[in-house]
């Protein structure tokens, strides 16, 4: 089997573009229809080069002209940006270029939980700590869809230690920058990496004894991955660091002080254990004293499981993210579509590289006489659930953009 780099040569790269790449899927996805409009025209591809060669402020007709110019370019990725108030390729002519409408976007990277992760660290990821991805998708999947109403959600494995989420619903495109911030604002409990990491985010009570619904909700989806993941499989307090950290969390200074001596006899006491000593010394307080003891436990929980949101990437419609189905240029892996209700058993370790969809490829090639085409190529690849998923995401979006043209008072395109 051929090497990653190999596997991402030029060569290797062009092929996948001419014979793998889903261009039409792409373009079906973001245009909501089939003829081409201004979310396509007006719509912003940026593309890195050979020698870290970065352009912007490209755009296309259709989905075949966006072709050539990748064929041409053969970029070792592309990102998308916002639809603007003119096309981007006329940058140097309009006199203003203003970003309009962008799909809602949000961004888990696994290095963002490096604090709290004791299997991997930095860009490594195993089976282990993706469960805190499934959590995130989970998560932020039902809150989306619950309080703020979205239901045009796509989800996109980053090839790497990562998954991206665009939202496409006709509001979540036409949010401002300053309402995009206010989303994730609300949205982002836990403080992403770099950015006061290991202290908790104040005031998620908002001054009330409860927490708010989202985050109730959120507490009851994430208390089982609580078990799993930070008590059993990474055991985030079973060293001196990790219960010093849980220890911050706790208000009240005796049953601290309690816990370290108990723990500082026994440092690599299991996690599920500590968490019980934690419990019976809550369970020993009277009613007053417990219940400030029992917020900082859910706060300990949502701290440690609550999706980590990289905000910069979802406030400014300007912001450009990778294109689904780019190839990652250290994995060699897809970025590939994933469906959230089976994210429990989603592996990136399976998901197709460029050197096996290339093999693949050659394994199935064409017998003399036959015709090739883009979409038969990819039927003869691990390529095509893949492309099949965004496809029929593509065609929900016509299908609802075709109803609105029909019934105006539906939906607001």
């Amino acid at each position: 089997m051929a090497s990653t780099m190999d596997a991402l040569s030029p060569e290797a790269m062009l092929t996948f573009y001419r014979r793998l790449y889903p261009f039409k899927s792409v373009y079906g996805w973001l245009n909501h229809d089939h003829m081409p409009t201004r979310q396509w025209t007006h719509r912003e591809f940026a593309f890195t080069l050979a020698g870290d060669v970065y352009v912007r402020y490209k755009s296309y007709n259709n989905a075949d002209e966006l072709k050539a110019d990748v064929c041409k370019l053969n970029p070792s990725r592309f990102e998308i940006g916002p639809v603007y108030s003119a096309r981007p390729r006329d940058k140097k002519t309009v006199r203003q270029l203003t970003p309009l409408q962008r799909e809602l976007v949000f961004d888990i990277d696994m290095t963002d939980y490096d604090p709290i992760r004791t299997c991997c660290s930095e860009a490594n990821i195993c089976k282990k700590c993706w469960k805190w991805i499934s959590a995130a998708v989970k998560v932020l999947d039902e809150s989306v869809r619950e309080h703020y109403g979205y239901e045009q959600l796509l989800w996109v494995y980053s090839g790497r230690r990562g998954i991206h989420l665009w939202i496409s619903d006709p509001e979540a495109l036409d949010l401002t920058d300053a309402q995009r911030k206010a989303v994730v604002g609300w949205m982002n409990v836990v403080v992403a990496s770099g950015q006061n990491e290991g202290m908790k985010k104040v005031n998620l009570r908002a001054g009330t004894k409860a927490l708010p619904p989202p985050l109730q909700a959120a507490l009851d989806t994430l208390l089982p991955y609580f078990t799993s993941i930070v008590l059993e499989e990474q055991d985030c307090f079973g060293s001196e660091k990790g219960y010093e950290a849980l220890l911050e969390f706790i208000p009240d200074v005796k049953v601290a002080d309690s816990l370290r001596k108990t723990w500082s006899a026994d440092p690599t006491k299991p996690s599920a254990s500590k968490w019980l000593d934690l419990k019976a010394e809550v369970k020993a307080k009277d009613r007053s004293q417990r219940a400030p003891l029992m917020h900082a436990m859910e706060d300990i929980i949502l701290h440690y499981t609550y999706p980590r949101i990289d905000a910069e990437v979802s406030k400014h419609r300007n912001h450009l993210l990778k294109a689904p189905f780019c190839i990652h240029p250290k994995t060699g892996r897809v970025c590939v579509p994933v469906d959230p209700r089976g994210i429990d058993s989603f592996d990136p370790e399976r998901v197709p590289t460029i050197g096996q969809l290339l093999g693949e490829l050659d394994e199935g090639m064409v017998v003399e006489g036959e015709e090739s085409s883009p979409d038969s190529d990819v039927q003869r690849t691990s390529l095509a659930p893949y492309v099949e998923m965004m496809n029929k995401y593509a065609t929900s979006l016509m299908d609802l953009k075709r109803k609105a043209k029909q019934d105006p008072d539906t939906l607001a395109w």
